[in-house]
C-alpha cells in the first residue's frame, strides 16, 4: 500500500510547493510594486523644476515642470469618455516656450472638456503651465487613425500628434488649471496595473486546493487496499 501511494504523495507535495512558491512570489512582487507606486506619487507631486533642455523619457516620465510661453491654438482633440460625465475630449495643444531663436514647441495636455463644450472658444496665448512630463501608452493595435471628418484622435499618441502638429516630442499634462472650460486631468498611477495580491489568492487557493485532492486520492488509495 505504501508504494502505492508514494507516487501521488510526491507529485501532490511537489505540486503543492509549486503553488505556494508562486503565491509567495506574487506577495513579494505586491510589496515591489507598492513600492514603485509610492515613490511615483511622491514624484508627481513634488516642487516643479524647469523644463529640461535634454529629455530622456525613462528617467523624466512623472517629472514635474513649470513652463512659461504661450499657447499657440494649434491642437488636437483625443476623445475620452468619464465616469458620471460621459463623453468629451482631452484638448492637446501646442505651446511654445523660451526666447527667439531658441524657442520650443512642445504639447501640453490642457484637460477635459465636454462633448457639447467641444466648439466653444478656448483661451489660449501667455500662460504659466504646471504639470509633469508623461508619455501615456494608450495606443495598440486596435487603435484606429485620427477620423478626418470629425478631426478627433482616438489615443495620446505623442510621437503621432507632435509629428502633425511640428512639436518635439515633449509631452507635459497640465495638473493646474490653464484657462478657460479645460478641466486638468492630471497623471497619477490609477492606471499603472497592480493585480499581485489577486494573483496570490488565486495561487494560494490553488495550492490548497491541490492539497485537498492529494489528501482525498490517498485517502482514496488506502481505502481500496483495506
Amino acid at each position: 500500500m505504501l508504494r502505492r501511494m508514494l507516487v501521488p504523495l510526491i507529485f501532490g507535495l511537489g505540486g503543492f510547493a509549486i503553488l505556494i512558491g508562486l503565491g509567495v512570489w506574487q506577495v513579494e512582487r505586491l510589496a515591489w510594486k507598492e513600492a514603485v507606486l509610492a515613490d511615483i506619487d511622491a514624484r508627481i507631486v513634488a516642487a516643479p523644476v524647469d523644463l529640461p533642455v535634454e529629455i530622456e523619457r525613462v528617467r523624466d516620465n512623472y517629472l514635474p515642470v513649470k513652463v512659461k510661453g504661450r499657447f499657440t491654438g494649434e491642437h488636437v482633440d483625443v476623445l475620452v469618455s468619464r465616469k458620471q460625465i460621459g463623453a468629451g475630449v482631452r484638448v492637446v495643444e501646442v505651446f511654445e516656450t523660451g526666447a527667439a531663436p531658441g524657442v520650443r514647441r512642445v504639447l501640453v495636455d490642457r484637460g477635459f472638456v465636454e462633448d457639447d463644450l467641444r466648439g466653444a472658444a478656448r483661451v489660449s496665448g501667455a500662460a504659466e503651465v504646471v504639470g509633469n512630463l508623461h508619455w501615456p501608452q494608450e495606443v495598440d493595435s486596435f487603435t484606429p487613425p485620427p477620423d478626418p471628418k470629425t478631426e478627433l484622435w482616438f489615443a495620446r499618441d505623442a510621437d503621432a500628434i507632435a509629428a502633425a502638429l511640428r512639436t518635439e516630442p515633449t509631452f507635459i499634462v497640465a495638473r493646474e488649471p490653464t484657462g478657460g472650460e479645460i478641466e486638468p486631468m492630471p497623471v497619477d498611477t490609477s492606471a499603472i496595473p497592480n493585480d499581485h495580491l489577486q494573483y496570490a489568492i488565486t495561487w494560494f487557493s490553488l495550492a490548497a486546493v491541490w492539497l485537498g485532492m492529494t489528501v482525498y486520492l490517498l485517502w482514496r488509495i488506502r481505502q481500496r487496499t483495506v
